[in-house]
């Protein structure tokens, strides 16, 4: 998207909730200076330092209707951030991800159709489940096999209603799997992350099972370009997969990783995870020919992008 593109957003208030954290608060960086943002997070993950200093912060939490209300009043567009982001938090306290993810989420909806704001809605392949069939569109059947995944289907399902129902402009974005700088290690880490902070350890690298399973990995700047390309959009009311359109399989990755971090380290495999999900890979060409998202970072560059960031962080 060119700054001639984005110009159209220079004259809109825009909100992002969860701003404060990972893919928020890139694209509040890609949005500043030039258009008004205002930042909506609880900072239970995500940190100020993470922002411009000259974007207005609100420290709040979704749950909170009265804070959000006051928030959402002013604006034009709200890219809709905010959430629990893990699978595994999800298993362990269904009722937490459900308030925040889904009631969070009824929330923005409930507010924005007060305040006539438009919402793109940060959406996940984890609603697909188990694919049938790879790559994944948006038409496949959808079996969540995780609170978080059902969790995400209910909210992809209210964008689409308060559209139909309201005529509430919204938009819903499936991302896949998001990397790239600002990603954090931890206990719910993308694997990504995980391997990159082993290689930089000079640590064995460690590969769930056989390493033959597949992922999409998406660089979050494309992801952004997604959003920006969703909130101009006149084709509202639908659900877009935010991806590549190809794959990797996990042990190619540690290879991959491990190569472009300059460490000697071993691969090692560790016994599978239940469940875990063999294949993933988005169709993006309803992506492609209706919003005009072409993403742009292979996954080579975003590996070096995103390793020399940690190197510098460290």
């Amino acid at each position: 998207m060119t700054e001639d593109t984005m110009s159209e957003l220079s004259n809109q208030h825009v909100l992002v909730t969860g701003g404060a954290g990972f893919i928020g608060s890139r694209l509040v960086h890609r949005l500043t200076p030039d258009i008004d943002v205002v930042v909506f997070d609880s900072l239970t993950t995500g940190t100020r330092d993470r922002l411009p200093e000259s974007v207005s912060l609100v420290e709040g939490d979704i749950r909170d209707q009265e804070a959000l209300e006051a928030t959402v009043r002013d604006a034009d567009v709200v890219f809709h951030q905010a959430a629990l982001v893990s699978v595994g938090a999800s298993v362990e306290d269904p009722s937490r991800s459900h308030d925040i993810n889904v009631e969070g989420t009824l929330n923005v909806l409930e507010a924005a159709r007060r305040h006539d704001a438009r919402v793109v809605l940060a959406s996940s392949a984890a609603i697909y489940g188990h694919p049938e069939t790879i790559p994944v569109s948006e038409t496949h059947s959808k079996e969540p096999t995780s609170p978080y995944g059902l969790d995400k289907l209910a909210c992809d399902h209210y964008a689409r209603l308060y559209h139909d129902l309201y005529e509430l402009e919204t938009v819903a974005l499936r991302y896949f799997n998001v990397y790239g700088p600002g990603q954090t290690g931890g206990q719910y880490a993308g694997v990504m992350s995980v391997f990159i902070e082993q290689a930089l350890a000079s640590e064995s690298l460690t590969v769930d099972g056989d390493g033959e399973q597949t992922r999409d990995f998406v660089f979050v700047d494309d992801v952004v370009e997604a959003n920006l390309l969703a909130a101009q959009t006149e084709a509202v009311g639908e659900a877009y997969n935010v991806g590549t359109g190809s794959s990797i399989s996990i042990r190619e990755l540690a290879e991959l990783v491990r190569d472009l971090g300059d460490s000697g380290a071993d691969i090692v495999h560790r016994d599978p995870r239940p469940g875990d999900i063999e294949h993933s890979e988005a169709d993006i060409s309803q992506a492609r020919e209706t919003l005009g998202y072409e993403p742009t970072v292979s996954i080579s560059e975003g590996l070096e992008r995103t390793i020399e960031w940690v190197e510098n962080r460290t």
